[in-house]
């Protein structure tokens, strides 16, 4: 019960890494306020997260005992931002761990000069700017507590290149900045912020994950054979499990990271190390 009496906010966590990491923090004792945008959003070419699926998530942690908020809320808007943390505050008393976990893989799958300004955008909007605000918004609180944990899902694509994803490759390298940056502004104040950065996650459908089809299917490669052809990439001769960066988040959420910030965790079986 590493996470016992603190409160997570948990963002994206209708499936995929969010719910994973949502399951986690309550096995270990985390209440939690759980949020998706749950709705579809334009510009994006696939089905995002629903009510329903993020209920779910909800009710798999109740199973552990946790106490659980849902919030829809989209992590592009300022306002709704701001109300859900107060919300999560009002309800619990404190923000001790937030994970920004809210992101999309897609507009994608073109070279720089085929990608729209509304495309750039929308991909920095959500995955990058997203982080940032919700950072803005629970520092205070964490400030205020002389404790907390920042935790951002960065990618491999934050600490290397990939072709024809250049949009979230500035995304997820913006996030390593954000997390250095933000680490050194609240270190005095005992806030910490860290990123994890996974790699090719199997869409474990346990948790209803998609993003790395999606990704496939940006790179024109066939839906039933794209993990065979991500493992060919992989030094450890598999695809990443979405619980494998559920326990590195759980980690640095834990106080036996506390003098752990401003770090950037790899859970890549080895990738970013060749």
């Amino acid at each position: 019960m590493r996470l016992a009496d603190k409160t997570a906010v948990i963002t994206g966590a209708a499936r995929g890494i969010g719910r994973s990491c949502a399951e986690a923090f309550a096995a270990e004792g985390a209440d939690l306020v759980l949020v998706d945008v749950a709705a579809p959003v334009p510009g994006v070419p696939y089905p995002l997260g629903t009510v329903s699926q993020l209920e779910h998530t909800a009710a798999l942690c109740r199973r552990h005992g946790a106490a659980v908020v849902c919030v829809p809320a989209d992590v592009r808007d300022p306002e709704a931002v701001a109300s859900l943390v107060r919300r999560g505050h009002e309800r619990f008393g404190a923000v001790d761990v937030l994970v920004n976990g809210a992101g999309i893989a897609a507009p994608s799958g073109r070279p720089v000069h085929h990608i729209s300004e509304e495309e750039w955008q929308l991909m920095l909007d959500v995955d990058l700017s997203g982080a940032w605000r919700m950072t803005a918004a629970v520092a205070p609180l964490m400030a205020g507590q002389r404790a907390g944990s920042i935790i951002n899902v960065a990618s491999t694509a934050g600490l290397v290149g990939y072709r024809h994803f250049a949009g979230y490759v500035a995304a997820k390298h913006g996030i390593i900045g954000l997390t250095k940056a933000a680490a050194l502004d609240y270190a005095p104040l005992k806030v910490r912020v860290n990123a994890v950065c996974p790699g090719s996650v199997r869409d474990d459908p346990e948790v209803e994950g998609r993003m790395l089809s999606e990704i496939a299917r940006s790179l024109e490669v066939a839906v039933d054979e794209h993990e065979q052809t991500f493992v060919q990439a992989q030094p450890m001769n598999a695809l990443i499990e979405p619980e494998d960066v559920a326990a590195a988040a759980v980690w640095l959420a834990s106080d036996e990271a506390r003098q752990v910030t401003g770090s950037v965790l790899t859970v890549d079986g080895g990738f970013t190390a060749r």
